[in-house]
């Protein structure tokens, strides 16, 4: 055998050399590929990528993202009641023999009926609703959701923040889950539950649109919630209630020039509601303070003629003779600007204030008269009812 030529040993070396740098950097290339441009190995995977972001917002999300207040309503509607009085009307002439509770009317007489509502508070079958609702009623049926009627006895009432209180002598009631109205903020969603136009129990939705509304001359005690849920007549006593179905107001009234719901309507706070329902179960009335003045509030021309540099304080108008500010020598004319260490700038919060102290306790009186300070002391007494 002849010997191969070196030239030729040297050609298939180089050649072999070629060929394992081209590979080395073939396997370069693939490494640095798969490592920072992975979608370009699988171009069907990067397409099912694009398709699955390509909407964020699909009908899943929506789906899952859906708000109800089902839950709520469900937890509370069980509580609220229908409320069905009926006021007998001396008409001689007139033959009505409608029954009422199964009871004919007697000839000459006419029945007077109204709807409002309630909300079962205990298990011993107490109801909050409005003052305004029983009213001189002379019989009282409260009408559970399911349709049972039971006579209802008034336990108390209190006109001052038109609310009162009934029973119902029936076991088993649903009892309202209460919240509490002083967390309560502007934009918080509320619903309201009642019977509108005696139709049947209706809910409604809206938000809080304020706390604390006063001044608005419909009770005598005012601290209102303001809600754009609708109330329309027969609500009144009903629950509003929170997205938990927790019950956090007593609507009671609605600002309208039509008789419906123009999106401002107002409800008791609850944490007041209960308050007021706890003094009238444990001692049939709501013990409030008293001085026995009337007072009106200073303007510019008043504080100018009592030489004051800016209107403040209250100006007692009236006394009620051998009453508690007289006792305590309150006169006709003096200006009150601070009752208990507060400031007092309202006919309002003077009355306030004097409400919230109990009975038989000292209020500590600061006042002005004839340009000097003076200090009394009085002791105050029950709010007549």
């Amino acid at each position: 055998m002849q010997p191969i030529p070196f030239r030729y040993i040297r050609y298939m070396v180089n050649f072999s050399r070629f060929l394992l740098q081209a590979a080395l950097t073939g396997v370069a290339i693939a490494v640095v590929v798969a490592v920072f441009f992975p979608h370009v190995l699988d171009r069907d995977r990067s397409d099912r990528a694009e398709l699955q972001v390509a909407d964020p917002f699909s009908t899943s999300v929506n789906q899952d993202a859906a708000v109800s207040y089902a839950d709520g309503v469900e937890r509370a509607a069980p509580a609220v009641v229908n409320i069905m009085t009926s006021r007998v009307l001396d008409t001689p002439g007139v033959l009505d023999l409608h029954e009422f509770f199964g009871q004919p009317m007697p000839p000459g007489d006419t029945e007077q009926a109204s709807l409002g509502s309630g909300v079962i508070m205990t298990d011993r079958g107490h109801i909050l609703t409005n003052h305004h609702v029983i009213e001189e009623a002379d019989a009282i049926a409260v009408v559970l959701p399911n349709g049972d009627s039971h006579p209802a006895e008034i336990i108390g009432i209190d006109p001052d923040t038109d609310l009162a209180v009934l029973r119902i002598r029936t076991d088993g009631v649903a009892v309202a889950t209460v919240g509490h109205s002083r967390e309560l903020r502007v934009g918080d969603v509320v619903l309201a539950i009642g019977n509108p136009f005696g139709v049947g129990q209706t809910v409604t939705q809206g938000i809080v649109s304020a706390t604390g509304r006063n001044q608005l001359g419909i009770n005598t005690f005012e601290d209102f919630i303001q809600t754009d849920a609708a109330i329309n007549p027969g609500n009144s006593g009903g629950a509003l209630i929170n997205a938990k179905g927790e019950v956090i107001g007593i609507n009671t009234a609605i600002f309208s020039r039509s008789g419906g719901s123009h999106g401002i309507g107002f409800a008791i706070p609850v944490d007041l509601a209960r308050e007021v329902m706890t003094e009238i179960i444990e001692q049939g009335y709501v013990a409030r303070g008293w001085l026995g003045i009337e007072v009106q509030a200073m303007n510019r021309e008043l504080a100018d003629s009592f030489g004051l540099d800016a209107p403040r304080g209250v100006l007692v108008a009236g006394i009620l003779r051998d009453g508690p500010a007289q006792d305590a020598g309150i006169e006709i004319g003096d200006v009150i600007t601070h009752l208990n260490g507060d400031t007092v700038n309202s006919p309002r919060e003077a009355l306030n204030i004097i409400a919230r102290t109990d009975p038989g306790s000292d209020l500590s009186i600061k006042l002005l008269r004839e340009g000097e300070e003076v200090e009394l002391e009085a002791t105050v007494a029950q709010r007549p009812i």
